[in-house]
């Protein structure tokens, strides 16, 4: 029996890259139709905001475009789809979505529960590119690569970056707290051990690997990191737990001159109580690669601190992330097809 896939893709992950992965996969045992969207070229939706669509957010298509072209697939393959319940009722035949994302925010998951469709997803897509990230921004902060380029921008040659009282520092010489040990803050941890310092890991949930162990890596309490740590990078989920965590008792325990890094999500940190941080101390400077809101809007305070450096949430955005989800669900598609359990059901 061939099953027919709906493919929809965008700029970043291409349709083509998608189907390609199938075909490998698969062979001839599915019949593949793609669809290209705008994104990011266009902003995501937040099913707050649109009718019917309540609960999804993150997603970019509207109910009539993606029912119109799944059509009679079984199969959808995408990264930003949305799949609310009402979509589900009107797509009978579907019987698996592979999204390729760390989580499924854009599909209805008790609505795939009641219609029987099996939901896959894509963990750990990124956490190679934003770890490579998020040791990127350490260095740009720590070893004033930030400070002395805006400078040179605006015609100035910061020779006084080379003072003792100025200058950056090394990362053999600083403790780093790394929050949050999963698909990310484990790798982050592995990279900076190669530079020799010292380093604490914050998670209550997890214990350490001993390769880690073996190299002196720490678990301890968030108390802890906050008060040691000269750089704390930030990798948990968003919970309940987590959303705030970062919050002005958290930041007024941090030691004076300290660097934080989010190349997390942006709920975990409270925004004025970081500006207030980055103002009036104790922060030194903060690499911010996600927001409260996105896109940041261009009055927001913090784009104006000359502590702080700023992306537009683009760490974990790298060609090998593209490829890397794409073998993932192709995989996935295969064990569907081959009545194989799912590697990574939702």
């Amino acid at each position: 029996m061939v099953h027919n896939v709906a493919i929809i893709g965008d700029h970043f992950m291409l349709p083509e890259v998608f189907q390609e992965k199938l075909v490998e996969a698969c062979g001839d045992a599915i019949n593949i139709r793609t669809r290209k969207d705008n994104w990011p070229d266009e902003p995501m939706e937040h099913g707050y905001t649109v009718a019917g669509m309540d609960g999804l957010k993150e997603y970019f298509g509207t109910e009539d475009g993606v029912v119109d072209f799944v059509a009679d697939a079984s199969i959808l393959v995408t990264q930003l789809a949305p799949m609310s319940r009402r979509m589900f009722e009107r797509l009978p035949n579907l019987e698996l979505i592979a999204v390729s994302r760390g989580g499924p925010v854009s599909i209805d998951m008790q609505a795939a529960r009641d219609n029987d469709v099996l939901v896959v997803n894509t963990p750990g897509r990124n956490a190679s590119a934003v770890a490579e990230f998020t040791i990127g921004a350490i260095l740009s902060e720590t070893r004033k690569i930030r400070e002395g380029h805006e400078a040179l921008r605006g015609g100035l040659w910061r020779g006084d970056l080379y003072r003792a009282d100025t200058t950056g520092r090394e990362l053999c010489e600083m403790t780093v707290g790394v929050i949050g040990y999963g698909n990310i803050g484990t790798k982050v941890v592995r990279l900076l051990r190669a530079f020799g310092c010292r380093i604490l890991v914050c998670d209550p949930y997890v214990q350490l690997s001993p390769d880690d162990l073996a190299a002196g890596v720490e678990l301890t309490s968030l108390d802890t990191v906050l008060r040691n740590a000269d750089v704390v990078t930030l990798h948990p989920r968003v919970t309940e737990e987590t959303t705030g965590m970062i919050d002005a008792a958290a930041l007024s325990k941090m030691k004076s001159g300290s660097l934080l890094v989010n190349t997390a999500r942006g709920p975990l940190c409270d925004y004025d109580a970081l500006h207030h941080a980055l103002v009036d101390g104790p922060l030194g400077s903060a690499m911010l690669e996600t927001f409260a809101t996105e896109p940041a809007p261009p009055d927001w305070p913090l784009l104006n601190l000359p502590n702080v450096t700023l992306t537009p949430h683009i760490a974990g955005a790298s060609v090998r992330t593209v490829t890397f989800a794409a073998e993932q669900a192709a995989e996935e598609v295969r064990r569907f097809l081959n009545g194989e359990p799912p590697n990574n059901p939702c």
